[in-house]
């Protein structure tokens, strides 16, 4: 009965949204700041302390060290264990220069992780019968044939790319010239708009430019591909983006608190984390064209332009509620069927996966993300665990940097002798750790130590 009550109120509270009647007054206590986080977020239920256990401290100092080897201000690691969140802790400074510590509620920018939820947008259209990968993107019969926005299409090859060519970055589109997606002020001043060049002008632009090779005949990383998807999903579903993804994908597979970013640090969310670059950085040009230099990270890269290419903002814990419902285990009701989840993992000789960026026969997959102070790396392991981990901090290394957190993630779990045998996703854990702590206190007329519920 108990259960079945709470089942009846989460679905009368997505029913309603109860946050939008607070939302406006919630901004004005914050300062105006993008006030998008929704109500009832998986990790407002616990804390830091709730991963503060004695087992894992040979884990943190790993991590710590790695921070420290790599000038890390701060980051975030989440841990699964076939399908129960076991492990969630944030480390080091969410804004260093207010002595604000990074703890499990913060939100970073995930960089290219994003594809891999505009990915799943996608099959949930295929699945709904209003889309096929097989469909056609541009020309007469394509999805996007707005002449006014998407015209004119300069090699005629480009009416052959399908939605399946975008998945696997197989369009035609290459980045000798430069990556589309990053270059806000150029393509502005060439389409004679004002900057930044949004996604519709990005584009267009790109339209008006001759492919590198045949679609499907060849594989190279592209963003803007993933970007055309996003405009895609707005086109078929009749909604934009965000609001999308986050009704049909992101709310069913219990992700609160998962937005598109923006591009300047004083339109953070409250509770995203500030962004820092290697010492070294250099300064650019404000991608709104004005005459003032910034870093990429506030102002120089247009993020609000990159959508589903790379503009997500998410905790490593959501990512991992997020995955565990796109991953056709039976431990956590998936968002998609297992047909689909299949065709998104499968090894297909000379492409890459759907919103993957590898994956193997034996059950490994990952996807990594690096933008201008941050990088991110999310990973499915055969051996049935699943982690996140995010940092709020960029180095020269650039996209090689997740393969490093790869690396160390090995080194730091392989130091855990024993994991706790537990649950964070499962709000009756979270009180049994709560009646835990004030029951020790009570006892001991004391601010209670973190402890284990099974121990009580």
């Amino acid at each position: 009965m108990k259960y079945t009550i709470l089942i009846i109120l989460f679905f009368l509270v997505i029913s309603f949204r109860p946050w939008n009647f607070f939302t406006k007054e919630i901004q004005v206590e914050k300062d105006s700041i993008p006030q998008d986080t929704l109500a009832v977020a998986v990790h407002d239920l616990f804390t830091n302390e709730y991963s503060d256990l004695i087992e894992t401290k040979r884990l943190d100092q790993t991590i710590e060290r790695f921070m420290d080897q790599w000038e890390i201000k701060g980051a975030s690691l989440a841990i699964m264990k076939d399908g129960k969140l076991i492990y969630s802790k944030g480390y080091g400074y969410a804004d260093e220069e207010n002595e604000v510590k990074t703890d499990v509620n913060h939100i970073f920018r995930i960089a290219s992780v994003s594809k891999l939820i505009t990915a799943a947008g996608i099959m949930k259209l295929v699945e709904n019968g209003t889309l096929s990968l097989d469909d056609k993107v541009f020309g007469e019969e394509g999805i996007l044939n707005d002449t006014t926005l998407y015209a004119p299409v300069k090699d005629k090859r480009m009416n052959h790319i399908t939605v399946e060519n975008l998945l696997r970055h197989q369009g035609g589109f290459t980045n000798r010239a430069g990556d589309p997606m990053f270059c806000p002020i150029d393509i502005a001043e060439k389409m004679n708009v004002p900057a930044p060049a949004d996604l519709n002008t990005i584009i267009k632009f790109v339209l008006s430019r001759r492919l590198g090779f045949t679609p499907g005949t060849s594989t190279c990383y592209s963003n803007v591909g993933y970007g055309i998807l996003s405009k895609v999903i707005e086109k078929i579903s009749g909604k934009n983006y965000e609001e999308f993804i986050q009704d049909s994908i992101l709310i069913p597979a219990g992700c609160y608190d998962m937005h598109l970013a923006h591009n300047l640090d004083k339109d953070r969310y409250f509770n995203e984390v500030k962004y820092y670059e290697q010492s070294d950085a250099d300064l650019i040009r404000s991608c709104d064209g004005r005459d003032t230099l910034v870093y990429r990270s506030n102002g120089g890269n247009n993020i609000e332009a990159l959508y589903g290419a790379g503009g997500w903002v998410a905790s490593p814990t959501e990512l991992l509620r997020f995955l565990s419902a796109i991953d056709a285990n039976d431990s956590y009701p998936d968002i998609l069927t297992k047909e689909s989840v299949e065709i998104m993992t499968k090894c297909v000789k000379n492409a890459l996966p759907l919103g993957w960026m590898n994956t193997n026969n034996q059950g490994d997959w990952w996807r990594s993300g690096t933008l201008a102070g941050t990088s991110a790396m999310l990973k499915r392991q055969r051996d049935g665990f699943c982690w996140a981990f995010i940092t709020n901090t960029s180095n020269w290394t650039g996209p090689r940097f997740p393969h490093k957190i790869e690396g160390m993630m090995a080194r730091a779990m392989d130091r855990v002798k024993e994991w706790p045998d537990r649950n964070l996703f499962d709000p009756d854990y979270c009180k049994a750790f709560e009646d835990g702590k004030k029951l020790l206190a009570n006892e001991k007329g004391v601010q209670a130590h973190p402890v284990h519920p099974d121990n009580i």
